[in-house]
């Protein structure tokens, strides 16, 4: 029987949106927050109501397997109320931080608005995506994220547009490879539903293989995984702060790794031993060190926070890519974490912004004393993503280094020493930013307004609970997502149980404080904790490459585009030349030769006349003998 309430998660929101893009430009920025906040709180309640129930809702549409079919499941609902309740809180804080501030994240009315309203349209497509039981269906609301994601980079101040083209032309390319593999599936399963695929999960080798890559392309480009990574720092300095906190941050990585869990748990016979497998971990890993390696020797808040928002994810696909029950469920309880912990941290960064004027570490300093609650805020954050006890990440991460070293100990190696240097880059950012001398800009700061402290002071002590008592995400959101099938009936949540990985974490952290403590002694202040590190023999020269933009994908994707370009207008000025200017100076020349025999000579003429005859009589002897 259908559900017609299923309807609400994507209703709600978009009607909202209309309403805020609809509202006259008079006041419109606190009007449209007024009507974002209110619908967030109403789609949360509908979450909330939803929640316990499994239902269905199928109605016709294109026909040939294309129906609008959602499906509430444990897995869905569980998106559907993160969705919400991120979406709501990142609402509230863009009510006070795009207005009267400072930056990047201070926007006129107008644009104000827009940004509210394309808040509430990228809840509306991720909670379709999330509800979506069709593989087309699901495509749409993903290409609907496309279009928001877009509008909100490009309502920010500086330069926005090309940083709103790049991430667009990234994820596009991701989304493209995500097309071709739903086509494919749906041709080797017969059925775009993805209930009725689950029924028989399509094998791993051949074809089957190349639509997992296809569509796995698709996730993690929407979860912002390298090689789909490099326009997230773009968008931390030029878009405004809350996008950074309602998608890369929270909502893209939902979903990316949501998918990603479904085409690995549910369309396809996804086991530790199978390739794909070993290429997912391989991802992961490299996300890992690559994007850790970047954030390390970042100067500026936002930006070191985005490789991190990049880094962060390689933990989530490298526990789902091990295909073991303890890092699927660590990969799946990251996912949550992150998008908590790394939400709060860029609400912290907007909260500096908006009240000294920059997030330029060189110009912050002794925050602490200034901004009291958003310093604890970051600090709770920020040991929740180091991993450090009791805080959610740790618990999660302890899933994934157990589910990493059962594949093999160069994973789990990898997840550990992207520990250390995650711990050594929230401890150089910590002290630049809130202790440390006061700096010019931090004399006059005062704490941010209520309205942004609440969602941050929310999201601090989701980690502390999530952590210290992880048997509520555990047992009442992950692994009932998952599945007893998968799970084989084993609980994760409490101590990790393995001492030997716990001891291990802690004498990580501990390096990564030892290297902090040498860095400040060395550099004489917090800020160059991690210069030594940054200007290595090896790794300095790597580094100066990579901050020219020339390991960036999209900047080869340029310059093949440019190469290409080049030599196709070659070819194409080649043939204008061949068939324009050579054929005419070719006619030209013969035209010339010619003339220049009807000179008036009737010698001349006969000769040629008697030439001609012997020629045709030659032609017609060799005709003949040839014909006998």
């Amino acid at each position: 029987m259908n559900n017609y309430n299923l309807v609400l998660p994507v209703a709600v929101p978009a009607i909202a949106g209309v309403i805020a893009l609809l509202l006259p430009a008079r006041r419109a920025g606190l009007a449209s927050a007024i009507v974002a906040v209110a619908a967030g709180a109403v789609q949360l309640a509908v979450a909330i109501v939803l929640f316990p129930v499994d239902s269905t809702l199928s109605l016709p549409w294109l026909g040939y397997g294309i129906e609008v079919s959602l499906v509430l499941s444990r897995m869905s609902a569980f998106i559907l109320l993160a969705t919400a309740g991120f979406g709501i809180l990142v609402s509230l804080y863009a009510s006070a931080s795009l207005v009267n501030g400072q930056g990047t994240s201070a926007l006129p009315a107008a644009r104000a608005k827009r940004f509210h309203a394309w808040v509430l349209f990228t809840v509306a497509m991720a909670s379709g995506a999330a509800l979506a039981d069709n593989l087309v269906l699901f495509l749409v609301f993903a290409e609907g994220l496309l279009l928001t994601q877009f509008a909100m980079i490009a309502s920010g101040r500086d330069r926005p547009f090309s940083t709103a083209i790049k991430a667009f032309v990234i994820v596009g390319v991701s989304d493209l490879a995500m097309m071709l593999g739903v086509m494919l599936t749906g041709r080797l399963a017969g059925s775009l539903s993805m209930s009725a695929i689950s029924v028989i999960r399509l094998p791993l080798d051949g074809l089957g293989g190349v639509a997992f890559i296809l569509l796995m392309a698709g996730a993690i480009g929407k979860a912002g995984a390298m090689p789909f990574h490099s326009w997230i720092p773009d968008a931390a300095i030029n878009a405004p702060l809350p996008f950074m906190a309602i998608l890369p941050a929270s909502i893209d990585k939902l979903l990316g790794i949501y998918f990603l869990a479904r085409i690995s748990l549910d369309l396809f016979a996804l086991a530790p031993g199978t390739w794909v497998s070993t290429v997912l971990m391989i991802v992961g890993a490299v996300t890992i060190l690559f994007a850790v390696l970047m954030a390390l020797i970042q100067k500026d808040y936002k930006r070191l926070l985005s490789y991190h928002a990049i880094s962060q994810v390689g933990y989530m696909v490298l526990g789902v890519g091990t295909a073991v029950p303890a890092g699927i469920v660590g990969g799946l309880f990251h996912m949550v974490n992150h998008a908590m912990y790394k939400s709060c941290l860029f609400l912290t960064g907007g909260a500096v912004e908006k009240q000294a004027g920059t997030t330029d570490l060189e110009k912050l300093g002794g925050l602490f004393r200034r901004m009291p609650v958003t310093a604890v805020c970051f600090i709770v954050a920020a040991a929740s993503i180091s991993g450090v006890p009791p805080f959610n990440g740790f618990f999660s991460k302890e899933l994934v280094y157990d589910g990493a070293l059962e594949r093999g100990w160069i994973f789990y190696a990898a997840a550990l020493l992207g520990s250390v240097l995650t711990a050594a880059s929230f401890l150089k950012l910590g002290h630049a930013a809130f202790f440390g001398k006061p700096s010019e800009a931090a004399r006059n700061v005062r704490e941010a307004p209520v309205p942004m402290l609440i969602p941050m002071i929310v999201l601090a002590g989701l980690c502390i609970l999530f952590g210290v008592y992880n048997v509520l995400p555990l047992e009442g959101l992950v692994q009932p997502a998952i599945g007893q099938k998968v799970l084989g009936g084993e609980s994760f949540a409490g101590f990790p149980a393995s001492t030997a990985l716990v001891l291990l974490t802690v004498a990580a952290l501990t390096i990564a404080a030892l290297n902090h403590w040498y860095g400040v002694r060395r550099s004489g202040h917090g800020l160059g904790a991690a210069d030594h590190i940054h200007h290595a023999p090896l790794l300095g020269a790597v580094y100066a490459v990579a901050e020219q933009g020339k390991l960036d994908p999209y900047t080869w994707g340029r310059w093949l585009t440019r190469g290409a370009a080049a030599a196709l207008h070659g070819i194409d000025r080649g043939i204008d030349w061949m068939t324009d200017a050579a054929a005419a100076k070719s006619a030209n020349g013969v035209s010339r030769l010619l003339r220049s025999f009807q000179n008036g000579n009737v010698n001349r003429y006969v000769l040629w006349s008697l030439v001609g005859a012997a020629a045709v009589v030659f032609a017609a002897v060799a005709l003949i003998g040839g014909g006998r």
